[in-house]
Order: structure tokens, then C-alpha cells, then sequence
């Protein structure tokens, strides 16, 4: 049945959006196909195509605009004639026209649209690039998360293959006397424990592979496996939050995008402002016209004839808008107090988010250091306590002890080793940096 459901999941799918998972993916190539499948990106690269439109509708508002016209009347009874006399009788005429407008002061709000046009199509760019930094964050925490699962189910395997030799040795000396039925039982029940922590284990790998497919929105995820990457643990030089943010405010997207739409608010405000001047605007057009009754002339006479041009200016200027043009700038101007404030608070969650992650990156390596003298130490203990078990020194119980905890240590120790590796990359992706492990 699940051989059938993958088929037809294929079947479905397109065949150029389709995943290889012959092979474990890397973080970098997790990556990238999310940064092209999201569906949070996939919006905003809409969002900034709709800004593009913004600006190029924006960029050609200066041009003289250009409409032609034709129309068609008939009259019934008394109507003017083409000689422009008016007679009884119906009548019927066709016109045509070509006209055309700029603007030619207006208050420079036209220049000021086109600079807040360009002004969102960058902070869309901005978006853009926070929201597939979003997704790099999202995506390598994941991945991160199925390597320390991956370790994990490695240390359930040895401690099941452990458990299995002492039952095989402990057997052997139960049937030679030399062990009671209570210490089988007892070891026999370690390793039926050992192995419930292996389902367990494989079953969180599962489980996070699962997670991370659907956030790259992969169309089937059985076989899906990711790369191990051989860890290379350094001692990195973390600076000061201060330091961090210092750096970070300058190239972090969020922040771009908010600093840009601060200066669009005061585009804006021109904008509004414009109102209050008064506007210019020049026009001209050309048209003809032909009578089909009360006609004296042929048809190319009468179009000849009737062929009329013009050109005017048009100025207007306003006295009283009844406050409207006032408040439109007093709105503008709220407006950007408020984006003031949405640029601090974005500045504020940038630089409590960097201390996060400089906090989690100390821990981390404390934490680290810490777990893998325990986990050295809980190897020696085992070992000698293992050698003391097998010489009869020691107690089953004992040995059980000491085994779990070397299996706690290995654990601690693993789970600090991914801590550290993704905090101290976090801190310096928040620099510039990148995610790659």
C-alpha cells in the first residue's frame, strides 16, 4: 500500500519539480530548494513584482499620455448641417479625434511618486531577502536537529549491541552456574529496554527528516536523508553583542526594508504637500468631422474642411480644499512616526534576537566543554567498571549504573556538540556569515 501511495504521489507531481533522494542532501542544497520552493518566498517575489509594476506605471507618469476617438450621431428633426446652419430633417455626422495631456507643474508630487515607487520596490528587495533568510535559519535549524537525531540512534545501537553481548555472556554463565536466573533476568530486561530506546531513537529520526521535508515542501519525502557532515569543533572567537549588532544593523534586510520605508514616508509627505500648490498641465488634440445629411461637400472635403487643432494650458489653483489637502499631510506625517517607531522596534527585536543567540553560543560552548569531559569520564568509569563486572567484582546493578551513565554523557555530549555548531554560525550569519555546517 505504501509502495502504491509513493506512485501515485510521483505520478502527480510534475516532473521537472520532482527531488532527487537517491542520494542524502546537504545543508546547502536543503537550502536552496526551499529558498525555490517556499511558499512565504514564493509570495514575496510576488509582492516585488507587483512593486516593479508600481514603478514602471510610476516612471511613465511624466509622459504625455495619447487617446483617440472616433463617434457616430444621428438627429431627428430641427439639427445643425455641415455648413453650421440649422435645418429640419434628419441628419447624421461622424466624428473623429485624437488628444493628448502632461502635466507640467504639479507640485513636484509626480517626481516624488516616482522616488516612493522606487523607494518600495527596494524595501520589497528587502523583504525578499528576510524572508529567504527566514527560511536559511528555519532550514539549518532542521537539519540540525536530524544530525544530533542521527547521533542519537548511533549511541542507541551501540548500547543495544552492548546489552546483547553481556545477555549472551550472562546465559553462558547461567548455564554453567557461575549466574543466576535473577542477573539474566535483570540483564535480559536492560536489553529489552535498550531496544525500545533504539524504536525510539529511529522513530525521532523519522520524525525530523518528516519535519524538514515538509518545510522544503517536497512533494514526497520517503527516502529523503540528509548529509552528515564530518564536524570540525573550533574554538570561535565570539564577540560582544554591542560589536555584533553594530555589524548586523548595517546588513541585516529587516532593517534595510524599514529604514527604506522611512524614507519613503517623507516622499510621502511631499507628496501630500503638492495639494496645497498650484498645477499646470498642458493639452492639445486634433479632430474632423462629416456630415451624411445637409451635406454640401464630398466626404474627403468635409474632413478636409472640418479638420480642426488645439492646444491649451489649464491652471489650477487651490484657495480652499476644505482642509482636505491640510490633513492629508497631517496624516503623512503620523504615518511616519509611526514607521520611526516600527524602524526602533525592528532595530530592538534585531539586537534582542543577537543576544540570544550570543547567550546560546556561550552556553553552548561551556556546555560543550563540560559534556565532553563528563562523557570522558563516564567512558573510563564504564570501562573499569565493566572489567570489574567481568571479574566479578561488581554487581550487575552496578555495571547497569555506570552503563547508563556513559549513555546519558554521550548524549549530553552530542546534543552540546550541534548546540555549539549551529549557535556559533547563527551568531556569525547575523554578521554576514553564512549557515553552511
Amino acid at each position: 500500500m505504501k509502495t502504491l501511495l509513493i506512485a501515485l504521489a510521483l505520478l502527480q507531481a510534475p516532473t521537472d519539480s520532482l527531488p532527487d533522494l537517491s542520494r542524502p542532501w546537504s545543508l546547502q542544497q536543503c537550502i536552496d530548494w526551499a529558498l525555490e520552493h517556499n511558499l512565504t518566498v514564493a509570495q514575496q517575489e510576488a509582492t516585488l513584482e507587483r512593486n516593479a509594476i508600481d514603478k514602471n506605471t510610476a516612471d511613465w507618469s511624466w509622459v504625455p499620455n495619447l487617446n483617440a476617438s472616433a463617434s457616430e450621431n444621428w438627429s431627428f428633426g430641427r439639427g445643425i448641417g455641415g455648413d453650421n446652419t440649422y435645418k429640419s430633417g434628419n441628419s447624421a455626422s461622424t466624428g473623429f479625434n485624437l488628444s493628448s495631456a502632461m502635466p507640467l507643474f504639479d507640485g513636484l508630487a509626480t517626481p516624488n511618486r516616482i522616488k516612493l515607487a522606487r523607494l518600495n520596490l527596494e524595501a520589497a528587495t528587502e523583504d525578499l531577502e528576510k524572508a529567504r533568510d527566514d527560511v536559511r535559519v528555519s532550514v539549518a535549524k532542521a537539519y540540525v536537529q536530524i544530525l544530533y537525531n542521527y547521533e542519537i540512534l548511533d549511541v542507541a545501537r551501540e548500547q543495544q549491541a552492548i546489552d546483547s553481548l553481556q545477555v549472551v555472556r550472562l546465559k553462558g554463565l547461567f548455564e554453567n552456574g557461575k549466574a543466576s536466573a535473577a542477573e539474566l533476568s535483570q540483564q535480559e530486561a536492560s536489553l529489552a529496554q535498550s531496544q525500545l530506546s533504539l524504536v525510539q531513537a529511529q522513530n525521532n529520526v523519522r520524525a525530523a527528516l518528516l519535519d524538514l521535508s515538509q518545510l522544503l515542501e517536497l512533494p514526497v519525502w520517503h527516502g529523503f536523508s540528509v548529509q552528515r557532515p564530518k564536524l570540525q569543533m573550533e574554538q570561535v572567537l565570539i564577540s560582544s553583542p554591542d560589536d555584533i549588532f553594530a555589524d548586523a544593523v548595517g546588513i541585516r534586510p529587516a532593517i534595510r526594508a524599514e529604514e527604506l520605508r522611512l524614507e519613503g514616508t517623507e516622499r510621502s509627505i511631499r507628496i501630500a504637500k503638492a495639494q496645497l500648490y498650484p498645477s499646470l498641465s498642458l493639452s492639445a488634440g486634433l479632430g474632423t468631422n462629416y456630415y451624411t445629411s445637409f451635406a454640401t461637400q464630398g466626404f474627403w472635403d468635409q474632413m478636409r474642411n472640418n479638420f480642426s487643432q488645439y492646444v491649451g494650458l489649464s491652471l489650477n489653483i487651490p484657495i480652499f480644499t476644505r482642509f482636505s489637502a491640510r490633513n492629508q499631510v497631517r496624516t503623512a506625517q503620523v504615518n511616519r512616526r509611526n514607521q520611526e517607531i516600527q524602524l526602533q522596534r525592528a532595530k530592538n527585536t534585531l539586537y534582542k534576537e543577537i543576544v540570544q543567540a550570543w547567550n546560546g553560543a556561550v552556553a553552548a560552548r561551556a556546555k560543550w566543554e563540560s559534556a565532553h569531559k563528563a562523557q570522558a569520564a563516564a567512558q573510563d568509569a564504564f570501562v573499569l567498571q565493566q572489567a570489574k563486572y567481568e571479574n566479578g567484582k561488581a554487581t550487575l546493578t552496578e555495571f547497569n549504573e555506570a552503563r547508563n551513565r556513559l549513555v546519558k554523557a554521550q548524549s549530553d555530549a552530542v546534543q552540546a556538540t550541534y548546540e555549539y555548531l549551529f549557535q556559533t554560525h547563527l551568531v556569525e550569519f547575523y554578521r554576514g556569515g553564512t549557515l553552511e555546517l
